[in-house]
């Protein structure tokens, strides 16, 4: 069923003031980080960056480290993919506490937090989206809200005219603010767009995984997060845009928004994004002519420390305030094969 209609306020940013103290992302001795890899193929030289620097940072001050495999999506997620990626962070010498956290476990944490939210159907096709998206007035990348105040009678047509050709209905938030102001640590205040976000995946009936359909990343992560105690969440700054769609939710939700830090990519040879497209990128294919020492050194020597060969080494040497001020906390690395 679902929740009543309300009028959506004036563009405005909620602000939320989210404050580090003298160490970057602190709490000391408290709070948890995380990181949390797609089980869809093996982590490539830019996953286990960013995933050192989660650790890193937690690690570095005081707080419990966390793994959690976000395997929503059921057409591409297995468990294979997710066991290898867990032996390669093993093998780097990441470790964990507590046992590893599996997406496809928490629907009915999912669930429940659904139920707290302002939400509706939404029928749209790709299609729709991207034509109403060249509205006059239209704003890049937002949904423009055309199922979010349709009578009951609309809604009952579109839902039967969905079902005719074997489709599910979406189902989005119905936010009540346009702007969220999170805080990162790297990069200070940002505030960012809030639309009616999508909460569960609809499409193609015949597609369903047997788990229902997937529920959308957005609200996923910040219930994980929130259940999960994560107060400090390191991850590439692609996904920065996200951060205060997260953060609204979080506070609808009643939990705490974390303390960001997003850091650059590894970027390939042409300034683009790496991807395993780029050749022998992943850590198995790199140790067929290199060491893990050395892999651990590019590491280390990618986010400012030469010389450092092992994951506890790299430990011992990080800083989050000191690395907060170099080149690598703000400029992409390129890749290059180590052998």
């Amino acid at each position: 069923m679902e929740n009543p209609p309300h009028n959506k306020s004036q563009p405005h940013g909620a602000e939320h003031e989210h404050r580090p103290n003298s160490r970057t992302g602190t709490s000391s001795g408290t709070g948890a980080g995380r990181y949390a890899p797609s089980p869809s193929g093996d982590l490539h030289f830019g996953n286990l960056r960013t995933a050192v620097l989660a650790w890193l940072f937690a690690r570095s001050t005081g707080r419990q480290f966390l793994m959690r495999v976000e395997d929503i999506d059921q057409q591409r997620s297995s468990m294979e993919s997710a066991q290898r990626q867990l032996d390669d962070l093993a093998a780097l010498g990441i470790e964990w506490d507590t046992k590893v956290i599996y997406q496809h476990d928490r629907y009915g944490a999912y669930e429940a937090a659904l139920a707290k939210l302002p939400h509706y159907e939404c029928y749209c096709s790709r299609k729709d989206i991207q034509e109403a998206a060249r509205a006059p007035h239209a704003i890049p990348g937002q949904y423009s809200g055309t199922c979010r105040d349709l009578s009951d009678a609309e809604r009952e047509e579109k839902r039967a005219l969905l079902a005719d050709t074997s489709r599910v209905p979406a189902l989005r938030l119905r936010a009540e603010v346009s702007s969220f102001t999170v805080h990162d640590e790297l990069l200070g205040e940002y505030t960012g767009d809030v639309d009616d976000m999508i909460l569960r995946r609809g499409g193609n009936a015949n597609q369903i995984g047997p788990l229902g359909s997937d529920w959308a990343y957005n609200l996923a992560v910040v219930v994980d997060d929130g259940d999960q105690g994560i107060d400090q969440v390191v991850r590439g700054d692609d996904l920065l845009s996200s951060a205060p769609r997260q953060g609204y939710l979080a506070t609808l939700l009643g939990y705490d928004v974390p303390n960001y830090v997003h850091v650059p990519l590894v970027l390939n040879s042409a300034g683009q994004r790496l991807a395993k497209r780029d050749g022998a990128v992943t850590l198995r294919e790199v140790l067929e002519d290199s060491s893990i020492e050395s892999v651990i050194g590019q590491l280390a020597s990618s986010l400012g420390y030469e010389g450092t060969t092992t994951a506890e080494g790299l430990k011992e040497a990080f800083d989050p305030v000191e690395f907060a001020a170099t080149d690598a906390a703000r400029s992409p690395y390129t890749w290059t094969n180590p052998s």
